[in-house]
């Protein structure tokens, strides 16, 4: 009896999960905070190196680093099916974590997880999917990237009247979908690409005509200068992402003098609409229209709505608000991270593709979690028209960055564009 083939769209949903359980482990530390805060009687440096060390910092940096060397070295399958084991033991952690060791042990062997898994299942979606539709299946991953953080705000206000036990819950509902996930990945077969360079790599190792992959072909030539372009891209617009995230809720309420309901709202809408963005900009253009015409004006987009917070606070009307959500949403849905996933995996040879997404992945959440200790700061010492107008700066930068730099790569094979781009077959070593 034979096994039938997946289909594309199979394989593409079952990896592209994994940015639910990661954006949504996100969103469930930042809404159960408080609570965890008043059972562990937790101070602000305990509060530090919870967000520090969380899956939005420094343990999935650390995860996506080795998690990339693995996938190239092991394969994306043995990567993507056995990190879920490690987020769902970190989850458990949380779940039933009764002092501050055991919720900031969650916290890290999450982040470990999510941030192997992210760059494993990035990479195999792009591998699996037809040329001719690679960034409608990329922006699948950026679709549940949106859903797993509405759906767990959702959860969180229907059982707010639980109160750390709503939290507990929300946390619960990751571990049944990660557990799911895993079973269907068991009987997902591992990527074709990889498997062809792999063999291909073998054999020329044996022959003495290929070098192991190191981390010193990242920095040099043409690779190092797709390293700094898309840590341009994505690094750089990560720092304001990352601030609305977590720091938003803050903002909404302490500038913009709305209530605690009203920014839970805005903060929902802004994921609804980062949803609809995805499937009709991301994925329904992303393989028809130009890139670059695409990517300018999304990032103008979120350019121009940081700039609204530059206007004296008591200016700021209740639609410019709503503007600036929806503007941020459609930038989150449609924006640098969808382009980001797309060009990563599409930029580099298969034998160290997830390599190098690891690297870039592993920068951006390092400097996500120095900025986060610095936002702050800024907003209390230089106040916070300072931290917007930098806001502002990250996203026009990253704007022009990518604009410059957008390669032309649709409705291209894989293959193709590591010809135009290496003038050999880098994977064969040819």
């Amino acid at each position: 009896m034979t096994t039938q083939e997946p289909s594309a769209w199979k394989k593409t949903i079952i990896a592209a999960m994994t940015s639910y359980i990661d954006a949504g482990s996100i969103v469930a530390g930042a809404a159960g905070l408080s609570l965890w805060q008043a059972y562990l009687g937790m101070d602000g440096t305990q509060l530090g190196l919870l967000g520090a060390l969380s899956s939005n910092a420094g343990s999935a940096a650390v995860g996506a680093l080795i998690g990339g060397r693995l996938c190239d070295k092991y394969g994306r399958k043995f990567v993507y099916t056995y990190d879920l084991l490690v987020y769902i033991i970190g989850m458990l952690f949380i779940v039933f974590g009764i002092n501050y060791a055991m919720l900031l042990s969650g916290y890290i062997i999450v982040g470990l997880g999510v941030g192997a898994d992210v760059v494993a299942s990035w990479t195999m979606i792009a591998e699996e999917a037809p040329a001719e539709n690679r960034a409608k299946h990329c922006g699948s991953a950026q679709f549940a990237w949106a859903l797993g953080p509405a759906a767990v705000l959702i959860f969180s206000v229907l059982l707010s009247d639980l109160g750390l036990l709503g939290n507990r819950l929300v946390f619960g509902h990751l571990i049944l979908v990660a557990a799911w996930v895993w079973y269907q990945r068991l009987h997902m077969p591992e990527s074709k690409d990889w498997q062809e360079a792999k063999e291909k790599e073998n054999e020329l190792l044996a022959e003495g005509r290929m070098e192991k992959v190191s981390y010193s072909v990242l920095f040099s030539g043409i690779n190092l200068k797709t390293v700094l372009f898309l840590c341009g891209v994505y690094s750089i617009w990560n720092l304001c992402a990352s601030t609305w995230g977590f720091f938003m809720p803050y903002i909404f309420e302490h500038v913009g003098n709305l209530s605690n309901a009203m920014s839970n709202a805005l903060q929902v809408g802004s994921f609804v609409m980062s949803i609809a963005a995805t499937f009709f900009i991301f994925m329904g253009l992303g393989d028809r229209v130009n890139h670059r015409l695409l990517y300018f004006i999304i990032g103008g987009i979120y350019v121009l709505a940081w700039s609204m917070w530059l206007l004296p606070p008591d200016s700021m009307t209740m639609g410019m608000v709503f503007a600036f959500t929806a503007f941020a949403g459609i930038n989150n849905g449609a924006g640098q991270q969808a382009f980001y996933q797309l060009w990563c995996s599409e930029l580099f040879p298969s034998r160290y593709r997830a390599t190098a997404q690891g690297f870039t992945f592993f920068v951006t959440r390092f400097a996500a979690a120095a900025w986060a200790f610095a936002f702050p700061i800024i907003m209390e010492s230089l106040g916070f028209q300072y931290a917007v107008m930098l806001m502002v700066v990250f996203a026009a930068v990253s704007l022009i960055i990518g604009t410059l730099g957008a390669p032309d790569t649709r409705g291209k094979t894989l293959e193709q564009i590591e010809q135009e781009r290496y003038g050999v077959n880098v994977s064969a070593g040819c």
